[in-house]
Parts: structure tokens; sequence; C-alpha cells
């Protein structure tokens, strides 16, 4: 899990342009591919980003994918 968080740290730029559910689903599908289970993503607005890890951004750069392992 965690070499997949370093990928998405260096990929969140290309992302960002996308659609912030579109871009949840993408990445909830390589987590469970991974074989995470408990796991959750969250959308979060760039200011609300507290000690979560970020693994995406989206609808231009305006908000944040964190990712939080349960």
């Amino acid at each position: 899990a965690l070499l997949f968080v370093v990928f998405a740290f260096a990929s969140a730029p290309v992302f960002a342009a996308k659609p912030c559910e579109e871009l949840k689903a993408e990445i909830a599908k390589k987590i469970e591919a991974k074989g995470v289970k408990a796991y959750s993503l969250d959308i979060v607005a760039n200011a609300d980003v507290a000690d979560q890890k970020v693994v995406g951004s989206c609808d231009g750069g305006t908000k944040k994918i964190a990712y939080t392992r349960k």
C-alpha cells in the first residue's frame, strides 16, 4: 500500500483536472487490486486536509483525496 501512496503522490498533478468522484473510483480500484480492504477515501477541500495522507488532487486542484487505513 505504501508503494501505491508514493505513486499517487508522484502522479497527483496529472489527475488534478479530473472530477473527484471519477478519480476516487480509479484510486479505489488500484488500492483494492493490491488486496487492501479496510480503508477509506475522502474528498476534502484543500484547507481541510489535516493529518491524512493525500493520494490525489481533483477538480482543478481545489480538492484532495485523502486515504485512511482502518
